[in-house]
């Protein structure tokens, strides 16, 4: 197995000539953990890079080599993860090599992921003996187990064919480097909010698929032959934090507004907002399957009008506001009435505040106005909120400035989450098309539908008595367009929207 000629130009360090007169020898590996010996182009000669232990991960060699050799397989497969081109072979196989002979080299610094990198890399060996067929990495998919070691700092290697949500469809070979955030306050808060399947990370490094708007990783998404049970999913927390401090701090100039201290200090500090992130997503990401639901009102896999998406994701949204509002005032009455805080709880108490300050701006200031407008749910929902929040009296738009009226904030906010949970427990006893007709009504009451809206119009009979699809198909693009407001700050915010792709805390 080798690394090619192409990928020694990325390779840091001063190298170490060792002759060898085997012409058809290509690689040895040293079983030093933290050497590697690598192919050089001229015909019988080696060389040995030394992998700096002191150097940060993501300089060394093992995985500039992996990330090389990754990235280059990436131009010869297909959608699927295949690599279809008989004469491509020979190259993709010479990759492939790069790829294990890094993992090896790499996986002595992941101890914990050991059984993983091991069928990682037997994954990685079936797929090219095979001939490079659609990919099968099962085996190594249920062998990483994230969520059993959730201890800030920790750090793993992630390499699988698998597209990324927001980012590309392609099931590409994909590597990623990255470390837990799992702060003492989070640790204690998910004994009361227990989701032991939700994995926060952060970006070290990582190759195309990641340089993206995507900020998660999911099992789903990786090339298998079968689905298995899922036990973990990860979510990127230091860009959902970049993005966030970026976006908002732009946009709260542009609007003129007096940014409360606690968002102010986010907008200062990229790992109070990481910590904040993690509180908001833990409760949010056990929302999704708690409550008084119509059966399961994600149905991801179900074709349906994208407003029910929009509803569903500000659900878990508003619950962890709503929780946080019950956070912060069950602490602040204990420090009341006199009581002592460990440091965790008073880290617990300011992220509470936090995370309502987080959900608010991110929602009404990033996800109203990011992405195209076509079926866009998470904008259609800042949307909403923008409006509820504008319609009850404690946002103001007045003289070109923005305003809220903070005392009145939370009650308004915990008012949404009333009427869709409210629109939840009563869809229990309606048929799917009447829960939509429902939704519809809920969502077109605060936003303003398209003028041309059949829906708006009223759905006809033959619509009305046909099948769901008929009611999915009659929804447009962009059922709700973006009011004057959103259509002038969009416009002013384009340049830093598209600046925060592929964004991470480093570069925050």
């Amino acid at each position: 197995m080798s690394l090619t000629a192409s990928t020694l130009k990325t390779v840091i360090g001063e190298p170490e000539v060792v002759e060898d007169d085997r012409a058809n020898r290509l690689v040895v590996e040293d079983d030093r953990a933290n050497r590697l010996v690598v192919e050089d182009d001229r015909a019988n000669r080696l060389v040995v890079e030394d992998d700096r232990a002191n150097a940060p991960i993501e300089q060394q060699p093992a995985w500039l080599s992996l990330k090389a050799a990754a990235t280059e397989l990436q131009s010869l497969q297909v959608q699927d993860g295949s690599v279809p081109a008989v004469d491509d072979h020979p190259r993709a196989a010479s990759l492939v090599a790069a790829i294990t002979t890094s993992i090896r080299a790499l996986a002595p610094l992941f101890p914990h992921d050991a059984a993983y990198l091991e069928a990682s890399v037997a994954d990685f060996s079936r797929w090219m003996e095979g001939g490079f067929g659609v990919p099968d990495f099962l085996d190594s998919l249920v062998a990483f187990q994230p969520q059993r070691d959730r201890v800030d700092g920790l750090r793993h290697l992630v390499v699988f064919p698998m597209y990324t949500q927001n980012g590309s469809r392609n099931r590409f070979v994909e590597a990623v480097l990255c470390e837990v955030i799992w702060p003492e306050s989070i640790d204690e808060l998910e004994h009361t909010y227990t989701n032991r399947l939700f994995v926060s990370l952060r970006l070290i490094d990582f190759t195309p698929g990641y340089d993206t708007n995507s900020a998660v990783l999911f099992p789903e998404t990786v090339a298998m032959r079968e689905v298995p049970t899922f036990t973990w999913g990860a979510i990127f927390q230091d860009r959902e934090a970049a993005r966030f401090r970026r976006v908002v701090a732009a946009a709260s100039d542009i609007t003129k507004l007096d940014l409360p201290d606690g968002a102010a200090r986010m907008l200062a500090d990229q790992q109070l907002t990481e910590k904040t992130f993690v509180m908001w997503d833990l409760i949010h990401d056990r929302t999704h399957m708690r409550g008084d639901l119509p059966f399961d009102p994600f149905m991801i896999k179900q074709r349906m009008p994208f407003f029910l998406y929009s509803l569903e994701e500000l659900r878990c949204d508003l619950t962890a506001f709503r929780e946080c509002v019950g956070i912060e005032a069950h602490l602040q009455a204990r420090v009341d009435a006199g009581g002592d805080l460990t440091a965790a709880e008073a880290e617990m108490l300011d992220q509470a505040q936090l995370v309502q300050y987080a959900v608010v701006f991110d929602r009404i200031f990033r996800f109203a106005i990011t992405g195209s407008r076509v079926r866009n749910y998470d904008g259609l929902g800042g949307q909403l909120l923008f409006a509820w929040l504008h319609q009850r009296g404690v946002l103001h738009w007045t003289d070109t400035a923005l305003t809220f009226d903070w005392d009145g904030v939370p009650g308004a906010v915990i008012a949404l989450s009333d009427a869709i949970d409210r629109l939840y427990w009563e869809s229990i006893d309606r048929p799917k098309t009447a829960h939509w007709l429902a939704a519809y009504r809920l969502v077109s009451d605060v936003v303003t539908p398209h003028p041309a809206s059949l829906w708006a119009r009223g759905l006809s009979d033959e619509i009305l008595a046909g099948p769901p699809k008929g009611y999915t198909d009659a929804v447009r693009d962009d059922e709700f367009p973006l009011s004057m407001f959103f259509e002038a700050l969009e416009r002013k915010m384009r340049d830093v929207i598209a600046s925060t792709e592929g964004i991470t805390g480093r570069a925050a």
